[in-house]
């Protein structure tokens, strides 16, 4: 993972305007909260408001509240950031309010950044804290030397999968992609379906390409460098293409949508490569109970790694708020200390805990559901350190996942994902020209 520098996160020649050219959002300024003397701890009692689209996340809050009558927590649900939260974040910072705490997602931080929307939380004393978290994670929440959001939560990659399925099949679990293409067709001959490949979200082909070894942007001192036609990305597409093409892959709906989860019941979907919260959801099929495991992510060999990342967040403390000291102590708190991260997978289903040293309680037991299995310590803990830290994320990032997803779509009709990925990218390089950003095309 690049450290970037707000130049490099920026681009050359990124001024004031551009600035308020966030798709989709209102501007809350260009004036930075960073630049302007840190905020004291306040000398009595402090309400801080958390904005987060986890279920029964007050229940997780009130542990704290409990113990820290001087620092109280009242949480705000909204939707899933894409799905309006976002939009109502924007729109909340453009009118001078705001929470003082909100969920964003690792991906979601630089356009956060682009609009001032962010404290550097190393003011405060974020850094300080560092040796608690994940070091990909941090990297991800890290620029130009100050700190954005505190990791939340992950979303290590595996293979989850129906034993008895593969049985049908010779019962071999796929070590590599090609073991998996192979496995899909000998499924496809017992009308069953060994994953699916979902064309209208690009967010796992992205997943997919940075375990082949792909980057897609980088910054460089002089602005944004993109290569998204590279041998790792192209193979994946050629790869997905091939397995769309010989119907290896359902397309006609994505994991965990109840079309899916009614053909998972029936054993008609061998298995699902996901996030580490995948295995919350998976216990939704109906008598799935000791049916499922969860193995290693298949790999593609060469220069690929042996896991990837699908998801993740982070409690971000957003630029309006009166309590930035307070509101970092909480944070901590909530993703590093037993009692926060427990509470966290018991209430809210939170995705994988960014503290290395504790995955969670629950976490460290077999799992009745799936057979028995400490799959957490056998599978995903070595998968966190199976990582593309090379992969960075960029300043506009759903706009380029809309477009390739759009371009994905067109699968249907005809057109390779190899096809979509070429031309997504010159269409990407356009969006960050029109937002003022830097950026040039890698050279062959």
């Amino acid at each position: 993972m690049t450290l970037l520098t707000r130049r490099q996160l920026l681009g050359t020649g990124l001024g004031a305007a551009a600035m308020g050219l966030m798709a989709g959002c209102a501007t809350p300024g260009t004036q930075s909260v960073n630049s302007a003397a840190t905020i004291p701890p306040a000398n009595g009692p402090v309400k801080l408001t958390y904005w987060a689209w986890l279920k029964d996340f007050q229940k997780v809050a009130d542990i704290w509240n409990a113990q820290n009558p001087g620092i109280q927590v009242e949480v705000v649900w909204i939707p899933g950031g894409n799905s309006g939260g976002y939009q109502k974040l924007y729109s909340a910072l453009a009118a001078g309010g705001g929470p003082d705490l909100a969920q964003v997602e690792l991906r979601s931080i630089p356009e956060f950044l682009l609009v001032n929307g962010l404290v550097d939380l190393s003011r405060y004393g974020a850094q300080e804290h560092a040796h608690l978290y994940d070091k990909t994670l941090w990297n991800q929440v890290s620029y130009a030397g100050g700190v954005y959001g505190i990791p939340q939560d992950s979303g290590p990659m595996a293979l989850f999968y129906q034993p008895a399925v593969l049985e049908a099949v010779g019962g071999a679990l796929p070590r590599s992609w090609d073991d998996w293409a192979w496995i899909g067709k000998e499924l496809r001959a017992k009308d069953v379906y060994i994953d699916c490949f979902p064309i209208s979200d690009a967010s796992p082909f992205a997943s997919y390409a940075a375990q082949a070894g792909a980057v897609w942007l980088r910054p460089e001192t002089d602005g944004w460098v993109i290569n998204m036609t590279d041998e790792a990305t192209l193979n994946t597409a050629r790869f997905f293409d091939r397995a769309i093409d010989d119907d290896i892959v359902n397309t006609a709906y994505g994991a965990f949508s109840p079309a899916w989860f009614a053909a998972a019941a029936k054993g008609k979907i061998a298995s699902t490569v996901t996030g580490s919260w995948g295995d919350a959801l998976i216990e939704g099929v109906s008598g799935a109970s000791g049916k499922w495991r969860v193995a290693p992510m298949p790999t593609w060999g060469g220069d690929g790694y042996g896991s990837s990342y699908l998801g993740g967040s982070t409690a971000a403390v957003l630029a309006n708020s009166k309590h930035p000291k307070e509101a970092l102590e909480f944070a901590v708190w909530l993703t590093t200390s037993k009692e926060g991260i427990d509470a966290e997978i018991k209430n809210s289903g939170i995705g994988w805990s960014p503290n290395p040293e504790f995955i969670g309680t629950d976490r460290q037991k077999p799992s009745a559901f799936f057979g028995g299995q400490r799959y957490n310590e056998e599978v995903f803990v070595p998968a966190t350190r199976q990582q593309n830290t090379e992969w960075s994320w960029w300043p506009v990032t759903q706009q380029p996942f809309n477009i390739l997803s759009d371009g994905f779509r067109k699968k249907a009709f005809g057109t390779s994902l190899v096809d979509s990925v070429v031309a997504a990218e010159q269409q990407i390089i356009t969006v960050f020209k029109n937002k003022g950003l830097t950026i040039r095309k890698e050279a062959a």
